[in-house]
């Protein structure tokens, strides 16, 4: 006998009862989640993953944040995006997809790159953040942010075969700086790009901090621990984060990275030859004119929300609020040269 078709828009009820269920949520932990506001910056391996199990999960705001746009090499893990998505901006592609996998709940797409000057504005009203970030210095940043308001942070890396996973909560746990109070020297990390990735580890990870996630929203205290596992050798190991007495961000609330001043912002993408370029201009950009200055230069291409310019030895992608990615370069003199000549700054 075949089922009765399901009416629509499904029944919240019907959508969350495998969860509604289980007496670590209940109906009344389900309304909590559906009140709540989470952040996930980066749409990358972490990013997608924890983000489509947030969406499935019912909670009530998503804000889908990244900077980049979808490649060929993203495939391999990053679990919201397919061949069609190519070239399109991450954020958008997401929101599309997670709107169409629940309706109920509010998805919101923001492709930009986050910095001290915009971070406040973009994580306005934002209970919880979860890190699918690919450098450090937002990392650093986003603890800043984090001890200001008062928020929940669910921290994540994966790298080769190994990944680690830490719920953060300010005046609670030891903040990401207790963990790690310096900034690493450019080039001792290694990338995936130079160390590789396993899928299977990164949807891990992304899993575990979309369960970190939900436990916070529901008013758990966090462990406190660091977990770290290398999903090749089966190995697992909890470590005991302490705060530190002399921490420069949870003790002695310095803004070393949130109080960084703001002029353009250049910034290069995990391990790839690709440099963002954030202009200090705010708002919006002509594309149709920029698209017509460009057609007699080179191959030119519309995607909507951005602009595709081959320009021989780099590929630049466009966004419409007149940030640009400069592919085919490492070097961020030559990509504020390439975005000076054909952009304008």
């Amino acid at each position: 006998m075949r089922r009765a078709p399901v009416p629509w828009p499904v029944v919240a009820l019907d959508r969350y009862v495998r969860q509604t269920i289980l007496p670590e949520i209940g109906p009344e932990g389900q309304r909590k989640l559906s009140a709540a506001t989470v952040a996930i910056i980066g749409l990358g391996a972490l990013g997608t993953v924890s983000a489509g199990l947030l969406a499935r999960a019912g909670v009530g705001h998503l804000k889908l944040v990244d900077r980049d746009v979808v490649e060929l090499t993203n495939l391999q893990r990053q679990v919201l995006f397919d061949e069609k998505d190519m070239d399109l901006p991450k954020a958008e592609v997401a929101a599309k997809k997670l709107r169409a996998v629940n309706s109920s709940v509010t998805i919101e797409g923001v492709s930009k790159d986050i910095h001290a000057a915009n971070i406040e504005s973009v994580l306005a009203g934002v209970g919880l953040v979860v890190d699918g970030t690919d450098n450090m210095e937002l990392r650093f940043l986003l603890n800043e942010i984090a001890i200001a308001r008062g928020f929940p942070w669910v921290y994540g890396g994966a790298i080769a075969t190994q990944g680690m996973v830490m719920g953060i909560l300010p005046g609670t746990t030891a903040c990401f700086r207790c963990f790690l109070p310096q900034m690493p020297p450019p080039g001792s990390l290694p990338t995936c790009d130079t160390a590789g990735i396993l899928n299977t580890v990164s949807s891990i990870v992304g899993s575990l901090q979309a369960t970190e996630g939900i436990k916070l929203l529901l008013g758990q205290r966090p462990s406190g621990e660091l977990l770290v596992f290398d999903g090749w050798a089966n190995e697992l190991q909890r470590l005991r984060v302490s705060r530190r007495k002399d921490c420069p961000a949870c003790v002695k609330r310095e803004t070393e990275y949130l109080g960084a001043k703001r002029g353009q912002v250049i910034a290069a993408l995990c391990g790839s030859q690709t440099i963002s370029i954030d202009p200090a201009h705010k708002g919006e950009i002509d594309l149709a004119g920029i698209e017509a200055r460009l057609r007699p230069l080179g191959p030119v291409k519309s995607l909507g929300s951005v602009l595709v310019f081959d320009a021989g030895d780099a590929v630049i992608t466009i966004f419409s609020d007149g940030r640009a990615l400069i592919r085919g370069t490492d070097d961020p003199q030559r990509a504020r040269s390439l975005y000076a000549k054909y952009i304008g700054m």
